[in-house]
């Protein structure tokens, strides 16, 4: 392949969609006014765009923590202006949902990439999940209508409820809600200290989990 083969088989692609992808690890936001990202996500731009970090609890943002690796949290930025944002997380590959107005999804905070200013989201803590992740196990509620892209390490699975996951594991959920418990056919083993000690147990006749193949969090 020459050089100018190689530039138009990579250059970005032109499509009318908000969030699009680019390849399987870097997702296109097309920004027209105000779009929420994961901080540091950000590889490239073009147009007139500005970045400001969001770590407060104003907007109702708290962050999106990374307690189990770090003890500390990865603040959300606000991309705003008119252009294009290029956004990739560590490549993992990129999942983009368009949610309609009746559909919301609760995701892991360390797997949300971007979502659109006009969705309603809410952060909260399964704090029952404190004894494998410092301060427990941190997700995003977000409900359409709008753009959300996730971040999943290879490909996802997804499982219809009732099911019993790995936290470490566990991307999103809709239509279902968790609940933890010690996983004793585990807990008795010498020297176990990861999420395996913990399992989600997802019930009911309807939802879906995501699930990916890898554990995102270590054990505290």
């Amino acid at each position: 392949m020459d050089i100018e083969d190689f530039a138009s088989e990579n250059e970005p692609t032109e499509t009318d969609a908000p969030f699009e992808l680019e390849n399987s690890y870097t997702l296109d936001v097309d920004v027209d006014g105000t779009v929420l990202a994961k901080a540091g996500s950000m590889v490239a731009y073009t147009g007139d765009l500005s970045f400001t970090g969001k770590a407060s609890a104003e907007g109702g943002i708290t962050g999106f923590l990374k307690e189990a690796a770090t003890g500390e949290g990865t603040p959300v930025m606000t991309v705003e202006g008119d252009g294009h944002v290029y956004l990739a997380d560590h490549q993992k590959k990129v999942q983009i949902l368009d949610l309609e107005a009746d559909d919301a999804i609760t995701v892991n905070g360390e797997d949300v990439l971007a979502f659109e200013s006009d969705l309603s989201y809410e952060i909260s803590t399964i704090d029952s999940l404190a004894g494998s992740f410092a301060g427990g196990l941190t997700n995003v509620y977000l409900e359409g209508p709008g753009y959300v892209a996730l971040t999943t390490h290879g490909d996802p699975l997804v499982l219809e409820p009732p099911v019993s996951t790995d936290p470490s594991a566990t991307v999103a959920w809709s239509g279902t809600s968790p609940d933890v418990e010690v996983n004793k056919n585990l807990s008795d083993m010498i020297g176990q200290e990861s999420g395996e000690r913990f399992q989600m147990n997802f019930d009911g006749d309807g939802g879906f989990v995501v699930v990916q193949p890898y554990e995102e969090h270590g054990g505290a």
